[in-house]
């Protein structure tokens, strides 16, 4: 009894042992702070892989960012020199044969002299080119036949005011005025090609130069043009010279070159016909410039897409050197995975890991190719002296497309650490 007795009061106890709630186990957690510092374990545990692997990302981001600043830079240059060219530049061509074969010339004697009077007009002239043979070669010397020593060469007779439109640089004399047209006077102004192949260096000696058997005095040698660049391998000739030597052109050979302020080309293309031939402005064609704003955004728009292809490529390089890069740390870190996996770690952070540190490659690649990129385009305007330009959203954004270009790359190694089991793992 005092056996049994004794032993009756240890039941409850054991009882209330036994009933104790056993303890809670927490679910491993892996924060945003562990991935990142996961992360720039990984990348500094390998510094050289690193460097090497984020230089696809740089050079694509960094592209991206030089394209995209170099197109807004240049597009105000783009726009002055479609401005000062191509935007004041309107032709006019005599079509009379075409509308009625019995018509006479299209543009009449004093069409400078009209044409001048619209508002915008700052030069404009009628030329012409005249028909030459084998008798009408230029030499530069009175030695011969005139078909023997010569050069073919065009022979352009043109007025003071088509010259003035061409915008001749000159690199010796000057071009022929309305004196020399209105007495018909037998000068010539040669192109720089065209003196050069004469033989023609300087006109301190007063050089003349034959056309056929006619003699020309040359007063001028022009070295570039902004219009009309076949002026440069032409010989210029006043058109009332060319008329009494060599007859009118024939029907439809004559062409007006009109230059005009900046914003007038349209109006004075439309004006042009009626101010010159009132009774019959049919006779003649007038063609405007094009839109500078469309002829503008359609260089741009090509130049946006090759280059930008070109970026696109180079990100795809980054992309797979990110890939490849950390498939193979996650060949490597096999034994590491499975540590991690027994002691907890679940798929999902196993992925977050790799997926930190492949996003991790990608923006420090995006963030330096984003400053490369910035001081290239600043390095590239100082040189050109223009205004750099660089949109706060191509900043911004470069360094976002790096983040995704890496994390996109991550996707799959990620995926292949995760399915890693930790049985096998460990066994390796």
């Amino acid at each position: 009894m005092n056996r049994r007795a004794s032993r009756a009061p240890l039941l409850p106890r054991v009882l209330r042992l036994r009933r104790r709630p056993e303890p809670e186990v927490k679910p491993s957690r892996f924060t945003l702070r562990d991935a990142f510092a996961e992360s720039l374990a990984g990348m500094l545990q390998r510094p050289a892989r690193s460097a090497l692997t984020a230089l696809g990302t740089v050079l694509g981001v960094g592209t991206f960012v030089t394209i995209l600043g170099l197109t807004a830079t240049t597009s105000s240059q783009i726009d002055s020199r479609f401005n000062m060219l191509t935007a004041t530049e309107v032709s006019v061509d005599d079509i009379s044969a075409q509308v009625d074969e019995y018509a006479g010339p299209g543009f009449p004697e004093d069409a400078d002299q009209r044409i001048g009077r619209l508002h915008g007009v700052r030069d404009a002239g009628v030329y012409f080119t005249v028909q030459t043979g084998p008798s009408m070669t230029v030499r530069a010397a009175p030695v011969g036949t005139a078909a023997e020593g010569g050069e073919q060469v065009d022979v352009v007779g043109a007025s003071p005011g088509a010259l003035r439109a061409a915008v001749p640089t000159m690199r010796q004399g000057r071009i022929f005025d309305e004196f020399h047209s209105k007495q018909a006077l037998p000068v010539a102004v040669l192109g720089s090609g065209v003196a050069a192949r004469l033989g023609i260096t300087t006109l301190e000696t007063r050089p003349a130069i034959f056309i056929g058997d006619e003699p020309f005095t040359v007063v001028g040698i022009v070295d570039n043009v902004e219009r009309q660049a076949n002026l440069l391998l032409s010989v210029v000739v006043p058109r009332t010279t060319a008329v009494r030597m060599w007859g009118r052109p024939k029907a439809g050979s004559d062409k007006m070159l009109i230059a005009t302020d900046i914003g007038a080309a349209q109006q004075v293309a439309t004006l042009a016909p009626t101010a010159l031939r009132p009774d019959h402005p049919e006779y003649l064609k007038s063609t405007p410039p094009p839109d500078p704003k469309t002829l503008r955004s359609k260089v741009t728009s090509d130049l946006n897409q090759l280059f930008l292809l070109l970026a696109g490529i180079c990100l795809i390089i980054g992309a797979v050197g990110i890939a490849n890069t950390t498939l193979v740390a996650v060949l490597e870190r096999t034994g590491e995975i499975g540590l991690r996996r027994a002691l907890g770690a679940r798929g999902r952070h196993i992925t977050g890991q790799f997926l930190a540190e492949s996003g991790a490659l990608g923006a420090l690649g995006g963030l330096i190719g984003t400053s490369l990129g910035t001081l290239t385009v600043l390095g590239v305007a100082v040189a050109r002296d223009w205004t750099p330009v660089v949109h706060p959203a191509t900043v911004a954004t470069a360094p976002l497309i790096g983040l995704v270009t890496g994390l996109v790359a991550g996707l799959y190694p990620a995926w292949r650490a995760a399915r890693i089991e930790p049985a096998e793992a460990l066994r390796r």
